[in-house]
């Protein structure tokens, strides 16, 4: 603090005169203040200043480092995301701002989605894992199997997150089993009534129709679903598509449709399709 440097710097000075401490007297340098909501001063009983918090909640080390280093200084009018040692190479204690700066979440979580997409696909996946295990859908020893899901699904979420944890939430679908397989009931009140039905029937028969395991490739489930759907219902792709994400994944808010049923597999898509028709029926 400010206000204690004076005797700091006093107590250095005595430790010189009785020979302790070398007679080093370092350089202070005082950042800005971190505000908090309501334009109050950070403090350690606020929930944003728990530093611990922040990787259960999906954040990388490197894009919180970054987004603190901006609050009080920054490496150029026109760039907020930059490496470590981009940071170190570019701070002059000259350039920080004196002014209390403000902690914004919305931001930070921008900043760490940068730093996200920055990732090689491969250490992007690696870093996943540690989330998939917490959340229980990979094995505290990771199978062949659940890591080539893993690898093969993270391309189709790398641009759509922001924290970690959101992979979690989008590709749940893909490692839950059949039993512990369940779709949001709000989603499913607006896309599984019956309209939407119809539309996961046609989608069936259409997805089942492709011949072997070999034959259901992103390509081939697209043109069924389209020709099915879109040309022969005259459906928009949000009403074709829609009913087919719900009942597939859970969500109405997925990785890409046609990609992520590739993944699933013929039988499993099939499964789930028969099982939004039966909960229907029982309903």
């Amino acid at each position: 603090l400010l206000s204690s440097t004076p005797r700091q710097i006093a107590l250095y000075e005595a430790f010189a005169e009785i020979g302790i401490g070398g007679g080093f007297t370092p350089e202070f340098g005082h950042l800005p203040f971190v505000m908090g909501e309501g334009n109050r001063k950070l403090s350690k009983r606020d929930p944003e200043s728990n530093l611990l918090d922040y990787k259960p909640k999906g954040f990388l080390p490197e894009g919180l480092l970054n987004y603190m280093a901006l609050l009080g200084w920054s490496i150029a009018d026109d760039r907020d995301v930059f490496s470590i040692p981009e940071m170190v190479e570019a701070f002059e204690i000259g350039r920080v701002n004196p002014n209390p700066a403000r902690f914004d979440i919305k931001k930070a979580e921008a900043i760490n989605g940068s730093h996200v997409r920055l990732l090689p696909e491969a250490e992007l996946r690696d870093r996943l894992v540690p989330y998939f295990q917490d959340a229980g859908l990979i094995d505290q020893t990771p199978t062949e199997t659940q890591l080539g899901t893993l690898a093969a699904a993270t391309p189709l979420v790398h641009e759509r997150m922001t924290l970690l944890t959101e992979a979690v939430d989008m590709l749940r679908f893909l490692f839950v089993s059949d039993e512990a397989f369940a779709v949001d009931e709000a989603d499913a009140a607006k896309n599984l009534d019956e309209k939407g039905l119809e539309v996961v029937r046609a989608a069936r028969d259409a997805l089942d129709a492709i011949p072997g395991t070999a034959e259901w490739t992103t390509g081939t489930i697209e043109g069924a679903l389209r020709v099915t759907l879109i040309d022969g219902l005259g459906l928009k792709p949000r009403l074709a598509f829609g009913p087919v994400r719900v009942a597939v994944t859970g969500s109405r808010i997925s990785p890409p449709l046609f990609e992520s049923l590739e993944l699933l597999g013929h039988r499993k898509t099939i499964a789930r399709l028969d099982a939004a028709l039966a909960r229907d029926a029982q309903g």
